[in-house]
């Protein structure tokens, strides 16, 4: 984007910061869980209030699901290419490269950056981060804003297209209307195209049923693992007795350490329990399913949130697989879509490369890179690097044929192993 684009985008978010005509994301009810959509009359946030994050987190399945997916996707390098006639060529060194390879700014490393970015994106549907640029307007930081104080407005019309600026509250303190020449904003899954679906809202009663199934185990633990008591007697009790008569019941023989206490009881007072059987209420198999429901909300494997019950040793490999291809693929072409749009030059973009998650053992890997190196595709200073190790002398040359002929070197002439031919008699010249 040239100067002249810069200028005019500037003019456009002024002229439109407070124009009736511009539409805030949101406002047609498809990311509203308040809206009448479609999600929300099959039940979708059936709290009235969207569910905290930390309410969330503290299901251990969302924990793991989150710190999975994040990590797999912040350990994945994003390289920044140039096209060229002999193809592509890495550019290592420029400002934009360098973002998402070593700091995305002078406190916070890439990866650190790359995993908020997915968080984000998992969690609220929407990740901005403010651009900071250095005297020749190039990327040189990036500081990521709070999902939820970022929206997007838009404006269309037919000279212009369309056109988005972001109201966005600063780390300062300041709230102010910004172009994409300073934030850069991506969106998870979204049917507006402006802000993506936020799980929070949309899965608040998966995670709910998860969260709840873990406060009564807690609850019910916590109560010696006992059904609830009821205090009955023949006397008429105030209210004021009744909650006094309760709280000391509570204190002398709630909780674990108070197992085993012995309770005396007057005014011809009887304690009853009342019964219930988590086996006939299928407690472990709710909390099973509710993991179940936790990584399928996700997009990943049952086994890595491990909940092994429909495991087998057969079928693991195949899922772990299909966690690359179907979850993290998306997530891929998702980041570097975005980052080339952003922050590439003409002739530029950004590229995943998730080597590192299809690795095999390493039997299976050598014995790959045998053929790779016999059949000319890779050299063996190519697969000392994929496996991080350094260069060796010679390393560099391609073999060709079978294998046993280096590139370099001219083809051997076959040997004739045919015996020599019997010489010919001469005959005496008179």
């Amino acid at each position: 984007m040239g100067m002249m684009d810069r200028a005019r985008a500037a003019v456009r978010a002024w002229r439109y910061t407070s124009s009736s005509d511009a539409i805030v994301a949101g406002d047609d009810g498809l990311n509203d869980t308040g809206g009448m959509t479609v999600l929300n009359l099959l039940g979708a946030g059936g709290r009235g209030a969207p569910m905290g994050e930390h309410e969330a987190l503290s299901v251990p399945a969302v924990l793991r699901a989150l710190e999975v997916l994040c990590g797999l996707f912040a350990m994945t390098p994003f390289h920044y290419y140039k096209l060229t006639d002999q193809g592509k060529v890495r550019v290592d060194d420029a400002p934009q490269a360098l973002l998402f390879s070593t700091s995305a700014n002078s406190v916070q490393p890439a990866f650190l950056l790359k995993e908020l970015m997915l968080g984000d994106l998992l969690m609220c549907g929407r990740f901005g981060s403010y651009i900071h640029r250095d005297p020749l307007y190039r990327p040189m930081a990036l500081s990521r804003l709070l999902p939820h104080a970022i929206e997007p407005v838009q404006h269309w019309n037919k000279a212009d297209g369309l056109e988005v600026f972001y109201d966005a509250s600063l780390p300062d303190g300041s709230r102010e209307r910004l172009t994409r020449n300073d934030l850069w904003f991506v969106p998870g899954f979204s049917r507006d195209g402006l802000l993506g679906l936020d799980r929070l809202k949309l899965l608040s009663n998966t995670f709910e049923n998860a969260a709840s199934t873990n406060e009564f185990a807690t609850r019910f633990w916590n109560n010696n693992a006992q059904p609830s008591t009821v205090l009955t007697t023949k006397a008429k009790v105030g209210a004021d007795e009744k909650k006094q008569i309760r709280a000391d019941w509570q204190q002398r023989f709630a909780g674990p350490r108070n197992a085993g206490a012995t309770a005396v009881l007057d005014q011809e007072m009887k304690a009853e329990f009342l019964s219930h059987n988590n086996k006939e209420a299928q407690f472990i198999e709710s909390r099973s399913f509710s993991v179940v429901e936790v990584a399928r909300a996700f997009g990943v494997p049952p086994h890595v949130l491990f909940e092994l019950a429909r495991a087998t040793f057969s079928n693991i490999e195949q899922q772990s697989l299909e966690l690359y291809l179907y979850t993290m693929l998306g997530h891929f072409g998702r980041a570097q879509a975005h980052m080339t749009h952003q922050f590439a030059e003409p002739g530029h973009f950004f590229e995943a490369n998730p080597d590192a998650l299809l690795k095999g053992d390493i039997k299976s890997r050598y014995e790959a890179y045998s053929i790779a190196i016999d059949k000319g595709i890779l050299n063996p200073d190519e697969v000392r690097n994929l496996e991080n190790r350094n260069k060796r002398p010679g390393g560099d040359e391609y073999r060709v044929g079978s294998g046993s002929t280096l590139e370099s070197q001219q083809p051997s002439k076959p040997v004739d192993h045919r015996p020599p031919a019997p010489a010919q008699p001469q005959e005496d010249d008179e």
